[in-house]
């Protein structure tokens, strides 16, 4: 049995959810102690929970551990159940971080699925709905896979209520991607989703972003957001340039400008178009492990996040090293697979 540290790295629960992943999709069973230890609240919350569920039901898998608080989780994967499956967090914890940890094994399974996830969709601290959607579904379509996201109806923090449906048609072998050039930028919105708020804030925050940004009036749009249960606001900021999407977001907080809100994601859009690099710091995250799962392919980014480190150094104890990241040239990082 493989046996993990949870504190290692940035110490929060990406650990986990790349273990899951990694143990569905060779079969290893782990062990992994000190969940969350890098975190005020160390230990498993609702939504790192429900994702441990989520991977037991796929897996068929026998789990210790599995309970509010814990530290130390046993997982032993016994095979893999594909079709049709609803997972709810019960809060508004992010449901996409869920899917993000039972999707590596359905993207070779050997049959199709669809799954249904209610909770949060839009959190601070994890990709929302669109990032998935727009900027990382479509390079795992360009890895052979069939996969559609649709979404019913936003959650936000605190209310949840979230609901969307990924389904997945796998591919027998995942063809690799290769995005080493940004190429130019053929199109650019800014989107403001508002919920059960005054529109006047998504209005302040297109403002400063026309200010930041400098796009024009039509790429600029607010989203009322009638179906959701609860406040809720976010600026979401899309570049597709000939090789890739991006997506860069600020969360509406209460007590912090709207304003604010809009340079959080005005900031990461522009260090990005001045990075000149075709994949940003977030997306890099999630890319490593498609790499690693196709054993093949490359992309260029800007340094790395902890997250990105601690990617690498959870898919080194499952697969060895075949993914490798190297500093290129002043600033520009290379993630290859091999």
């Amino acid at each position: 049995m493989l046996c993990l540290d949870g504190s290692q790295g940035e110490g929060g629960g990406q650990i986990l959810r790349t273990a899951l992943g990694l143990s569905l999709v060779t079969g290893t069973p782990f062990r992994i102690d000190n969940i969350r230890a890098g975190r005020a609240r160390p230990g498993l919350m609702r939504q790192h929970l429900t994702a441990l569920e989520a991977a037991a039901c796929i897996g068929k898998a026998e789990v210790s551990g599995a309970e509010i608080g814990s530290r130390t989780v046993q997982f032993t994967p016994r095979g893999l159940r594909t079709g049709a499956h609803q997972f709810s967090v019960g809060t508004a914890g992010s449901t996409t971080l869920v899917l993000q940890t039972i999707l590596p094994a359905l993207l070779c399974a050997a049959e199709p699925s669809q799954i249904t996830l209610e909770g949060g969709t839009h959190n601070s601290a994890s990709p929302p709905f669109d990032f998935l959607s727009h900027a990382y579904l479509p390079l795992v379509r360009r890895m052979g896979v069939t996969v559609q996201a649709a979404i019913e109806r936003p959650g936000f923090y605190p209310a949840g209520g979230g609901r969307f449906t990924v389904n997945v048609a796998p591919a027998h072998r995942l063809s690799a991607f290769d995005l080493d050039t940004r190429g130019p930028i053929l199109r650019t919105q800014a989107r403001v989703l508002v919920a059960n708020l005054p529109r006047a804030i998504g209005e302040r925050e297109l403002a400063r972003l026309a200010e930041r940004l400098h796009w024009e009036s039509k790429d600029l749009v607010i989203e009322p957001c009638a179906k959701a249960l609860g406040p809720g606001n976010v600026v979401m900021l899309e570049i597709e340039s000939a090789s890739v999407t991006e997506v860069f977001t600020g969360f509406g907080e209460k007590g912090v400008p709207a304003e604010t809100v809009a340079d959080r994601a005005a900031d990461e859009a522009l260090a990005y178009l001045a990075n000149n690099v075709p994949v940003g710091p977030h997306l890099c995250d999630q890319l490593i492990l498609l790499l690693a799962l196709a054993r093949a392919g490359s992309f260029h980014t800007c340094p790395p996040t902890p997250h990105a480190h601690t990617q690498l150094s959870v898919i080194g104890a499952f697969l060895g090293n075949v993914v490798r990241g190297q500093e290129v040239s002043g600033g520009r990082w290379r993630f290859s697979a091999n």
